[in-house]
């Protein structure tokens, strides 16, 4: 199956008006899978009841959130893994950069080894 995109067009980023526009191929998003989607797919393919599937699901976030905000990178095997990052604002000087110079913190996931050559082989569709 193939994943299909749209055409659209967008102009130069800061540039008032928007300069020169191009157009671009968009995922054309078609649905989403939520967790009872996902219990019933590992169900499926494992010897687990839903409701144990839903439970290790649900404990992955807390333990996740715990992991995370304790600086600890979370390695999920073949899923990938996560990390918090942080941005800050710049000081003149490395004394003057505290906790306080934090502006937010984002948490990144990196792909393991098979969601990224699904991303080298995935098929594209002109809607």
């Amino acid at each position: 199956m193939a994943v299909k995109f749209k055409v659209i067009e967008k102009g130069q980023p800061g540039v008032v008006g928007g300069g020169t526009k191009k157009f671009y191929a968009s995922t054309k998003l078609s649905g989403e899978t939520n967790i009872e989607l996902l219990t019933a797919h590992i169900e499926r393919m494992s010897t687990m009841s839903g409701a144990d599937i839903r439970g290790v699901l649900y404990a992955l976030v807390d333990v996740a959130t715990t992991e995370l905000s304790n600086g600890s990178i979370i390695r999920l095997g073949d899923l990938g893994s996560l990390r918090l990052s942080i941005s800050s604002m710049g000081m003149p000087t490395e004394k003057e950069v505290t906790a306080g110079s934090i502006k937010g913190t984002k948490i990144l996931f990196t792909p393991g080894k098979k969601l990224k050559d699904m991303q080298k082989t995935v098929q594209f569709q002109k809607d």
